[in-house]
């Protein structure tokens, strides 16, 4: 069966933050960190992964991303704080078997 995620990223200097979607998180996390996605995530440095969310549903993580995107910057730090108040990489917890 396979998995959908929506997450959000961050950089380390000023906490810009980026939402997307995937059903492969490991392997986008790389293309981000090593810069092989142009774009937003790619010019603020977004690399360190503070947020996500899983699923089987294929319709349930493009929903939540629009959902997470329309929000407010501070309803994003609130969702981020409810689950990883110190806003620790949390690719290991993410990539665990």
């Amino acid at each position: 069966m396979q998995t959908y995620y929506v997450y959000i990223l961050t950089n380390t200097s000023n906490h810009v933050l980026y939402t997307g979607v995937t059903n492969n998180l490991e392997k986008r996390l790389y293309q981000h960190r090593k810069g092989l996605t142009p774009g937003f995530a790619s010019k603020y440095r977004c690399k360190k992964l503070i947020y996500f969310e899983s699923t089987t549903e294929i319709s349930s993580p493009i929903v939540r991303e629009k959902q997470i995107k329309k929000g407010s910057r501070k309803k994003k730090i609130q969702l981020i704080e409810s689950v990883n108040p110190s806003w620790v990489d949390l690719s290991e917890m993410a990539f665990r078997s």
